[in-house]
C-alpha cells in the first residue's frame, strides 16, 4: 500500500512511500487534517543518507503495528531536512530546547497550529510505543495544559535575538580568535573536541588566511598553519577519508579519525575540496594536492547526475549495514591481493585481525606514505576495482542549490590551479543547470531532480553560496553571464531577507510563515547564510565597486566579534570573510587575448596568490563586458596586464607573473 509520498521529488520521501503509516508531506492539507480530526501532528524529519533513520524506520515506519497506532491517533507527517531546511531549523531549536541535544531522526509532536509541546530524536520501537501512548493520553486527558505547553515553547522561541549589530571585527579580534582555537585544538590528533569529530571545514580557511596574513607581516610561520596543516594531514590519514575512492565521510565517531559516519556528503567534499587547494596553494604540499584531486574526481565520479549538478549524499549504509561497503578484513585483503600483497596492504592501511570497526573488519587508513609507490599505486588500484563490485551504498540524486554552488566554487579553482580544464567545465555545467531549472524570475528554488525543480523555496544559504559559487567561476574564466547572475541573486538577498538589524533572516520575506523566522548567523555543517552573503557581497563589491553591497557585508559580519571569542569554531567563514576584509580585499583585473599564453600566466598567477574573496577578472583589453572593474583597463603597450587595486587605488599595471606576485604578497 502506497501514501501519499508516491509523488515526492524527494529521494527521502520516496523512501517512506511504501512504509504502512499513512504519511502526509508537509502542507495546508496535513494541519486541517489534524484539526478537523482533533488529533496532534507527529512530524519526523530526516534525510536519505541518515543511518539512524533507516534504523527508526526498519523498527517502527515499516512495522504495520507501528503504523496503526501513529494512524488512528495522529497526522503523520515526513520532511526532508535539506528539502526544507526551515522546517528542519525551526523544529530542531525547539527539539533542543527541550531536552538539550539534537540530531535526526527528529521526532516532533505538534499541536494542529504546528506548535510543538513534545520533541526528541531516534526512539526504539517499544520506546516509540510508549512515548506515543503517552501523548495521546495527555492530549485526551490534559489537553488544554499541551496546548499551553505549544504556546509556552514557541513564545521562548519566537523572543528577539541578537549576536550584536555594527561591523565587521579587526584584527586584534581576528588574532584572538586563533588563541581561543589553540586552546581548543587537539594536538595529539588534530582538529577540535573529542568525539564525534567533525570535519572544521570553514575554520581551515580562516587559518590559511590569517597565516597569510600574519606571516606576511612578520615572516614567520604561525600557530593559525601549524592547526590547519595539522588538522587536514590527520583527516586525509585517517578513515575519515576514502583512501580507495576519494573524498570523505560526514565525520568520525572517534578522536582519531579512524572510524567514520560513513555517509558521505556533497557539502562536506565541496569545502574539504577548497580548503585542501588552498592548503596546497599556501604550502605548495603534495598531500593537500593529491587529496584535492582525488575528491574532485570522486565529485565528478560519484555524485555528478546526469543534468550535470551534483547529487547531495551517498548513504551510510549498504545491504542494510553500516559501512559495509568500505571495510575489509585481512582475509579479504589476501583474497583479493594474494597472501604477500594482502599482508602489504594490511600493514599499510592498519587491517587488523581484530579490527577497527566492527565484527573484526577495519576501515583503511594511511598513517605513513608507502616507501613504494608504484606498489601502492598497484594494490590500491586492484582493491578499488574489487570494491567496486560490492553492492554501493544509495544515492540520493536530488540537487540542492547552495551545495551545487560550494561544489561549483571548489571545483573551478581547483581546474584552474592544478591545471584540470574538465573540472571548470564540470563546475560551468553544474552552473548551467542551477540557471536553467533553478532560477525563475531573479529567484531560486532551492531542490530538483532528474532536471525539474522542486517547490521549496531557496533559502539564504541558496542565494548566497550559488553567488559565491558563479563569481568564482566568473574569476576562473571571465565570463560574464555568471558575475551577472551573482549580481542578481545577492540583489535578491539585500532586497528579501535583512533582519533590520544588519544581518539577514535564513528564509525570505515572501517564504512560508512558520511560528518562528529562522535566524542562525552561526557555522554549521556548512557555512552560514549569513556569512556565506557577507563573503559573496565582499567579492561582488569588488567587482562592481558598489559601497552599498560592501556597507552591508560589514555589517552582516558584526556576530563574528563575539562568537571570536566565545565560539570561534562556529563562525569560521565569518572570520574568514573578516580576514579578507581586513586586506581589502583587493581587487585584480588581468586584460589581454583569452589564447595569449601571457595572458593565461597572469591570470594563474593572481589565481594563486591574490587572498581570499579577492575580486578576479578577466577581460581582453578592450570591451569590459559590463564588469566596472574592467573599465579602462587596457593593454600595455599591446602586451597582457594585470591591474591590482585596493580602496580605490590601483597600483602600476603588472606585465609580467613576478611583478603580479610581489604586488599581490604586499595587500
Amino acid at each position: 500500500m502506497s501514501n501519499r509520498l508516491t509523488e515526492a521529488t524527494s529521494p527521502y520521501l520516496l523512501q517512506h512511500a511504501d512504509n504502512p503509516v499513512d504519511w502526509h508531506p508537509w502542507g495546508q492539507e496535513a494541519f486541517d487534517e489534524a484539526r478537523r480530526r482533533q488529533v496532534p501532528v507527529l512530524l519526523s524529519v530526516g534525510y536519505s543518507a541518515c543511518h539512524w533513520c533507516h534504523v527508526m524506520a526498519h523498527e517502527s515506519f515499516e512495522d504495520e503495528a507501528t503504523a496503526e497506532i501513529m494512524n488512528a491517533r495522529f497526522v503523520n507527517i515526513k520532511v526532508d531536512r535539506e528539502e526544507r531546511p526551515d522546517i528542519d531549523a525551526v523544529y530542531m531549536e525547539a527539539t533542543q530546547a527541550m531536552t538539550g541535544q539534537g540530531g535526526w531522526p527528529m521526532t516532533a509532536f505538534l499541536t494542529p497550529e504546528g506548535e510543538p509541546f513534545y520533541c526528541g530524536t531516534y526512539f526504539p520501537r517499544e520506546h516509540f510505543h510508549r512515548l506515543m501512548d503517552g501523548v495521546s493520553r495527555a492530549w485526551e486527558q490534559e489537553h488544554q495544559g499541551v496546548l499551553e505547553q505549544g504556546r509556552r515553547v514557541v513564545e521562548a522561541l519566537s523572543g528577539p535575538r541578537s549576536l550584536g549589530t555594527g561591523s565587521a571585527p579587526g584584527a586584534e579580534t581576528l588574532d584572538a580568535a586563533v588563541t581561543q582555537l589553540e586552546r581548543d585544538y587537539d594536538d595529539a590528533n588534530g582538529g577540535y573536541g573529542t568525539a564525534p569529530k567533525f570535519p572544521p571545514s570553514m575554520v581551515l580557511s580562516f587559518l590559511l588566511a590569517h597565516h597569510r596574513r600574519v606571516a606576511g607581516r612578520t615572516g614567520a610561520d604561525t600557530a593559525s598553519l601549524r592547526m590547519a596543516t595539522g588538522t587536514a594531514e590527520a583527516m586525509a590519514r585517517g578513515g575519515m577519508y576514502d583512501q580507495l575512492g576519494g573524498g570523505f565521510a560526514r565525520y568520525s565517531v572517534d578522536p582519531h579519525w579512524t572510524v567514520p559516519h560513513f555517509e558521505k556528503m556533497l557539502y562536506d567534499n565541496a569545502l574539504l575540496l577548497r580548503g585542501y587547494t588552498r592548503l596546497w596553494r599556501s604550502t605548495s604540499d603534495g598531500m593537500a594536492r593529491r587529496v584535492a584531486l582525488e575528491t574532485a574526481d570522486w565529485m565528478v565520479r560519484g555524485l555528478r547526475t546526469p543534468q550535470g549538478g551534483f547529487a547531495s549524499a551517498l548513504d551510510a549504509d549498504s545491504e542494510g549495514e553500516e559501512g559495509r561497503y568500505y571495510v575489509w578484513s585481512p582475509q579479504t585483503l589476501r583474497e583479493t591481493l594474494g597472501d604477500e600483497d594482502g599482508a602489504w596492504a594490511a600493514d599499510l592501511f592498519g587491517v587488523t585481525e581484530t579490527g577497527t570497526f566492527e565484527h573484526g573488519a577495519s576501515v583503511l587508513q594511511l598513517r605513513a606514505d608507502p616507501e613504494d609507490w608504484q606498489r601502492y599505486q598497484r594494490v590500491r588500484a586492484a582493491l578499488l576495482a574489487a570494491r567496486d563490485q560490492r553492492v554501493p551504498p544509495q544515492r540520493d540524486d536530488k540537487v540542492v542549490a547552495a551545495w551545487n554552488g560550494l561544489a561549483i566554487a571548489a571545483l573551478a579553482e581547483a581546474g584552474a590551479l592544478f591545471d584540470r580544464p574538465d573540472l571548470v567545465e564540470n563546475a560551468r555545467t553544474a552552473a548551467e543547470l542551477l540557471w536553467e531549472v533553478h532560477l525563475r524570475g531573479g529567484r531560486l528554488l532551492r531542490t530538483s531532480r532528474d532536471g525539474t525543480a522542486g517547490d521549496s523555496a531557496g533559502v539564504l544559504e541558496d542565494y548566497a553560496d550559488v553567488a559565491e559559487g558563479m563569481l568564482a567561476l566568473h574569476a576562473v574564466t571571465g565570463e560574464t553571464r555568471w558575475a551577472t547572475t551573482a549580481g542578481a541573486l545577492l540583489e535578491a538577498v539585500l532586497e528579501h531577507f535583512p533582519d533590520g538589524e544588519g544581518g539577514f533572516f535564513d528564509t525570505a520575506d515572501d517564504s512560508e510563515a512558520l511560528f518562528n523566522r529562522p535566524k542562525d548567523p552561526t557555522d554549521n555543517a556548512t557555512p552560514s547564510g549569513q556569512f556565506a552573503a557577507a563573503a559573496a557581497l565582499l567579492t561582488h563589491a569588488g567587482l562592481t565597486g558598489s559601497t552599498r553591497h560592501r556597507e552591508a557585508a560589514e555589517r552582516a559580519l558584526a556576530p563574528v566579534a563575539l562568537l571570536a571569542e566565545k565560539a570561534p569554531r562556529f563562525a569560521g567563514w565569518g572570520l574568514f570573510a573578516a580576514e579578507a576584509l581586513l586586506t581589502g580585499p583587493p581587487e585584480v583585473a588581468v586584460v589581454g587575448a583569452a589564447g595569449d599564453p601571457a595572458t593565461r600566466e597572469l591570470h594563474t598567477t593572481a589565481l594563486l596568490h591574490a587572498p581570499g574573496a579577492t575580486a578576479i577578472t578577466r577581460g581582453d583589453g578592450d570591451d569590459d563586458g559590463g564588469i566596472p572593474l574592467l573599465t579602462g583597463r587596457t593593454l600595455v603597450d599591446g602586451a597582457p596586464a594585470a591591474y591590482v587595486c585596493r580602496d580605490f587605488t590601483c597600483e602600476l599595471p603588472a606585465t609580467t607573473p613576478e611583478r603580479l606576485a610581489e604586488q599581490l604578497a604586499r595587500v
